[in-house]
C-alpha cells in the first residue's frame, strides 16, 4: 500500500502544483484517494462533494490484524501471499509517517473553490503534461538502471547467462564484499529453492530485499543486519535469502510482498503449491535491539507450528521406515518360502527324473534280457537244427568190418564218445559228428591227435580217414579255438 508521502509526491507531479501544503489539503479533502483527487482537480465539475463515499476507497492507515491464526488471509489480495499481519511502523518510532498529521475530515470551503477555480483550470492542463513527462522520465530511469545492471552482470560473468541463480550468487558475493563476511548466511539459490530448504529444515525464511540507492541501506546493513546478536539469531533459527530489488527475482519478490519502503525485511513460511504466508514485514531502518525483538517474537509465535511440522515429519519418516522394515521382513519371508518351495519342487523333480530313469533303465534291461533270451533261443534252435542236419548228413553208424574205422573223441569236459565210420569217410564227417552231439556250445574247435600230434584243420577236412592215418582206429581230442 502506497503511503501518504508517495501519494503527495505523485499528486504534485501530476497536477504541477508547487505548494506542498495545498496538495496535502486537496488530498485530505478527498480522503487521500489519489484517483479521486486527480479526477476532481482536472474535471470541470468542481462542485462534487469530496466527502461523498467512494466505492474504491482504500484507507492508507488500515492495518491487517496481528493475529497468530495461520488461516487468516488478506481479503484484498489475489496473489499467492497470505498476509498475517501489517508491516508495522516505517521507522524506529511508532508513528505511521514522517509527514505531519492531516485532518482527513475537513473539506475545502466554497470560497476556496471559487478562488482556485481559474488557477485549477489553467494549471490542470499544464500539470497533466508535466506530470506525464515526469512519470515517463521516472519509468525510463528505472528501466535503464535495471537493464544496465543485467548488462553489467552479464559482461562480468565471462559470457555466462544472466539467470536468477547468477543474480543470487552476485548478490551474496557483493553483500559480503561490501559489508564483510560476518553477516546472515544468505544462500546463493533462487527464492523457491530457499523456501524448499526452509521446509526441509523446519525453519522460517528470512527475506531481505536490498536497495542500494536508499539512504538508510548502508547504516542498516552495517549496524543492524550484520550486528552480532542479529546474525547469530538469524543463522540459528532462520534460512536466509536476499536479493537486489533491481534483479529480476528481487523485483518480482518486491511486488509479491508489496514492499514500498527500504530497508525491507520479511519473515515468511512456505505452504503447498509454492504459496507463502507472510508472518512479518519490516520496512524502514531498525536498531539491532528492535530487529532482534521482532525476530524473537515471530519465532516464538510460530515455534509450535514448526515443532508440530517437525514431529509430523518425524512420525511420517518413522512410519515409512517401519513400513519399509515390515516390507523387507515380508519380502525376506516370502523369498524364504519361495526358496523352500523351489527347493521342494527341485527335489520332487529330481525324484521324478530318477524314477523315470530307473524305470527306463529297468525297461531297457528287460528288453535286453528279452533280446538275449530271444537270441539265445534262436541260437539254441539254430544249433539244434544244425545238430539234426549234421546227424542226418553223417548217416547211420556202420557195422564192424575191414573197411570200418573206430574213432574215439574226448571232449574238454571229460566226456568220451566213440563211433564207427567208413574208412572212406572224410575228416569233415568227424566234425559233423561232434557238432551233432550236445556236448559243445562253441562253434569253433579243432580235432587233434596226440601221437603224433596232428591238428586236422580246415585244409584237411576233405581227406578220408584212411588217407589221414586214422584207420583202422584213432583217438582224438577237441581243442577249442581262441
Amino acid at each position: 500500500m502506497v503511503d501518504s508521502d508517495e501519494k503527495l509526491s505523485y499528486f504534485q507531479a501530476i497536477t504541477g502544483i508547487d505548494d506542498l501544503d495545498l496538495c496535502a489539503e486537496i488530498l485530505a479533502a478527498h480522503q487521500w484517494d489519489l484517483d479521486l483527487a486527480i479526477s476532481s482537480f482536472t474535471s470541470p465539475n468542481l462542485t462534487q462533494n469530496p466527502n461523498s463515499p467512494n466505492p474504491n476507497f482504500e484507507n492508507p492507515n488500515f492495518e491487517i490484524p496481528n493475529s497468530p491464526n495461520p488461516n487468516f488471509e488478506n481479503p484484498n489480495s489475489d496473489s499467492d501471499v497470505e498476509f498475517l499481519q501489517d508491516s508495522g511502523p516505517l521507522s524506529d518510532s511508532d508513528s505511521d509517517s514522517d509527514s505531519k498529521p492531516l485532518d482527513t475530515d475537513v473539506a475545502p470551503g466554497l470560497a476556496w473553490k471559487l478562488i482556485t477555480l481559474p488557477f485549477a483550470v489553467i494549471s490542470g492542463s499544464l500539470g497533466l503534461i508535466s506530470g506525464a513527462i515526469s512519470l515517463c522520465v521516472w519509468v525510463a530511469g528505472g528501466v535503464f538502471r535495471h537493464s544496465f545492471g543485467i548488462i553489467s552482470r552479464t559482461s562480468t560473468g565471462a559470457g555466462g547467462p544472466a539467470d536468477d541463480s547468477w543474480e543470487d550468487l552476485d548478490f551474496v558475493v557483493g553483500f559480503e564484499k561490501n559489508y564483510g563476511g560476518f553477516c546472515p548466511n544468505f544462500i546463493s539459490e533462487g527464492f523457491n529453492d530457499a523456501l524448499e530448504r526452509s521446509r526441509r529444515e523446519f525453519k522460517l525464511l528470512f527475506v531481505y530485499l536490498h536497495s542500494p540507492e536508499d539512504a538508510d541501506t548502508q547504516s542498516f546493513c552495517e549496524g543492524t543486519l550484520c550486528s552480532e546478536v542479529v546474525v547469530e539469531f538469524i543463522n540459528e533459527n532462520f534460512v536466509s535469502w536476499g536479493e537486489n530489488i533491481w534483479a529480476s527475482e528481487g523485483l518480482k519478490m518486491r511486488n509479491r510482498l508489496k514492499g514500498s519502503r527500504f530497508p525491507f525485511c520479511a519473515v515468511v513460511m512456505g505452504k503447498a503449491n509454492q504459496r507463502i504466508v507472510l508472518l512479518e514485514q519490516i520496512e524502514g531502518p531498525r536498531s539491532p535491539v528492535q530487529m532482534l525483538a521482532i525476530l524473537q517474537r515471530v519465532h516464538e509465535q510460530n515455534a509450535y507450528v514448526l515443532i508440530t511440522a517437525r514431529c509430523d515429519a518425524e512420525e511420517r519418516r518413522n512410519a515409512i521406515l517401519l513400513r519399509e522394515e515390515q516390507d523387507a521382513a515380508y519380502r525376506a519371508a516370502l523369498e524364504a518360502d519361495q526358496d523352500k518351495e523351489r527347493q521342494r519342487k527341485e527335489e520332487q523333480e529330481q525324484l521324478e527324473r530318477e524314477a523315470a530313469e530307473a524305470e527306463k533303465k529297468q525297461k531297457e534291461e528287460e528288453e535286453a534280457q528279452e533280446r538275449l533270451a530271444r537270441e539265445a533261443a534262436e541260437k539254441e534252435a539254430a544249433l539244434a537244427r544244425r545238430r539234426q542236419e549234421k546227424a542226418m548228413s553223417i548217416g547211420a553208424e556202420p557195422e564192424k568190418g575191414p573197411n570200418v574205422s573206430q574213432v574215439l573223441v574226448r571232449f574238454p569236459a571229460g566226456q568220451r564218445k566213440e563211433r564207427r565210420f567208413d574208412s572212406s569217410a572224410t575228416i569233415q564227417s568227424l566234425y559233423d559228428y561232434v557238432d551233432s552231439l550236445d556236448y559243445l556250445k562253441a562253434e569253433k574247435f579243432s580235432l587233434v591227435s596226440n601221437f603224433p600230434r596232428v591238428i586236422y584243420s580246415s585244409e584237411k577236412h576233405s581227406l578220408s580217414l584212411k588217407e589221414a592215418g586214422l584207420h583202422p582206429q584213432a583217438s582224438l581230442f577237441i581243442e577249442m579255438d581262441s
